[in-house]
């Protein structure tokens, strides 16, 4: 059984919010629930002063599109509702953290802002103690166990760390002293039974920054509440439950509270961005607000909460959940498609919207990543003299470049707009392929080598940006298969061009035109190599006289599939 001592640790209320006060931007709204301020709606959303990025971002305060305004220069402070830990995550979870990555990389590394990210492990509540019960194991085992899985999967799947993650269970002394200053701010009550409430009337039309509050019968609880709304702030705990010693008896934090402290002891009194899925953003992010404000005492506690739509199973509208039975886990989903792959599925989509799951969409985003990777291949071959094509049209390429490069971060600082950054950057790669039409022979001195050099460079930043690396992720899948790998295909395929190049080889003599018979059998040969290498990932690519190669991972049934302007040997 859990049971924290906390006297030694539990400092009075005013002690803490000095703790948290350090942190506070000068430029906090102090406003008091009572007076004068009644008359103002609380629900109305205060734009902040300090630096304008440039970005625009849907707020869902606002409910529309809203100037990103940070209170420090180049310093974004983000909090996350991090796993309840009590099961393995699956695509729903990922797909939410993973957009969330993508915007925190967009912010960092197109715009230069430092992403200040926390987030909080629940690591106590209702379905880890059912789960510890079933098992026959302490909720600590099984809170640890799941959350380092959480961490492997976000690993995984390329997501960076927070600078800090917090658990429930380590923090509990903290949110005690937070629960007494809201008491003590009068938005509060305790019960006789060792319950606390929040007393959602006493902020008059405060509540509802997401929702109508009148809208809003209020969770299921205890007859003990003086209005059916208001939420826990602390349980009393049941029977062969853990617990903590606290003023108002053994008990254990309420859900909503835990965000609130948490982020507030990092973060103090001012936060810029809140983030998590769109199911939490009523009741528990509207709860958290209105404990954040009423323990902080001001107007605006967080000043932009970004949500993420749901991932549904296509052709279901139920969203993927544990409680519904309709999920994939991380794990088992990526023994059959990688990181890269999941991560083009959700720049395909943009973040606030709902995404359907299928073998269909995540075949789009493959062969998304493969159009790329392919052309980005094309060009070291025409870089390195291998791949002989018609001259180029330079200005026009250097042209549609700097459109690329106009169109992405237009769309990227219009609220993330990640589809239409991707459409950017395949419309630069249909251009370059356009341009890149192999030819037998072509005039050396009318290579444009600079102008694709910059184009594939260009494209990896964005994907770089995005948390994608093709040409890594390709060699270092050569490199664990094994260390010689890489060369014996190199040798393997210059041996088959040579054999190839004297097969193809033409008579002069005026009686017999054509190819030597007797040779048909070695073209065919090259033929049957180079198809049967495409079944264990290896393309071999024939371009005339001569032939490329390019490594990559095998489709679901095995097989690669040949590029339509693949040329056959006989």
């Amino acid at each position: 059984m859990w049971r924290y001592p906390v006297s030694s640790v539990l400092g009075k209320p005013k002690v803490l919010r000095g703790v948290f006060n350090t942190a506070q931007s000068v430029n906090t709204v102090k406003f008091r629930l009572h007076g004068t301020c009644s008359s103002v709606s609380g629900t109305k959303w205060i734009r902040p002063s300090g630096l304008d990025t440039g970005v625009k971002t849907f707020n869902s305060l606002t409910k529309q599109k809203e100037p990103l305004i940070l209170a420090r220069e180049g310093v974004a402070t983000w909090y996350s509702c991090g796993p309840t830990v009590y099961d393995h995550a699956h695509l729903g979870h990922a797909c939410s953290y993973v957009r969330f990555d993508i915007l925190q990389r967009i912010l960092s590394r197109l715009f230069g802002i430092t992403v200040i990210h926390a987030m909080v492990i629940t690591d106590i509540d209702d379905k880890i103690i059912k789960r510890s019960w079933e098992e026959n194991v302490s909720p600590t085992i099984i809170a640890r166990m799941y959350e380092d899985e959480f961490k492997r999967d976000m690993l995984s799947l390329k997501v960076i760390p927070p600078a800090v993650y917090l658990r429930v269970t380590e923090n509990v002394h903290h949110i005690i002293a937070f629960i007494e200053g809201i008491i003590k701010n009068g938005h509060a009550y305790a019960t006789k039974e060792g319950d606390v409430y929040f007393d959602i009337k006493s902020i008059g039309d405060r509540y509802g920054k997401f929702v109508g509050a009148a809208d809003f019968q209020g969770e299921p609880g205890s007859s003990r509440k003086r209005d059916p709304r208001d939420f826990a702030l602390w349980k009393e705990s049941k029977p062969q439950e853990p617990y903590w010693e606290s003023p108002w008896g053994r008990g254990r934090p309420g859900w909503h509270i835990e965000c609130s402290t948490i982020a507030s002891f990092v973060f103090g009194s001012q936060l810029d961005i809140h983030s998590g899925g769109i199911d939490l953003a009523f009741p528990h992010h509207e709860n958290e607000i209105a404990q954040s404000e009423a323990y902080h005492q001001c107007r605006q506690w967080a000043n932009y909460f970004l949500h993420s739509g749901h991932l549904h199973l296509k052709g279901s509208m139920e969203k993927m959940s544990k409680s519904l039975k309709n999920y994939i886990t991380i794990k088992d989903f990526l023994q059959s498609y990688s990181a890269d792959e999941f991560r083009m599925f959700c720049l395909l989509a943009k973040y606030r919207s709902a995404i359907d799951y299928s073998d269909g969409s995540m075949a789009k985003a493959r062969t998304s990543l493969v159009t790329i990777s392919t052309f980005i291949h094309d060009v070291q071959a025409y870089m390195k003299g291998q791949l002989q094509c018609s001259p180029v049209q330079e200005a026009f390429l250097w042209e549609r470049l700097a459109e690329a490069k106009s169109s992405v971060v237009k769309a990227l600082a219009d609220d993330f707009d990640t589809p239409r950054a991707i459409d950017a950057v395949m419309n630069l790669v249909y251009h370059g392929n356009c341009q890149l039409r192999p030819v037998s022979t072509s005039d050396e001195e009318s290579r444009s080598p600079t102008v694709f050099g910059a184009m594939i460079s260009y494209i990896r930043e964005v994907l770089d940006i995005f948390g994608i690396d093709l040409l890594h992720s390709r060699e270092v899948d050569v490199v664990s298969s094994c260390g010689s790998l890489q060369g014996v295909v190199e040798q393997l395929t210059r041996f088959r061009s040579e054999v190839r190049a004297f097969a193809l080889s033409r008579q002069n003599a005026p009686s017999k035109p054509g190819l030597y018979a007797d040779r048909i059998p070695l073209l065919k040969a090259c033929d049957t190599l180079r198809n049967e290498l495409a079944s264990l990932g290896v393309l071999i690519k024939d371009r005339g006289a001569i032939s490329t190669w390019e490594m990559g991972k095998l489709s679901q049934r095995g097989q690669r599939v040949h590029d339509k302007d693949q040329e056959t040997s006989s």
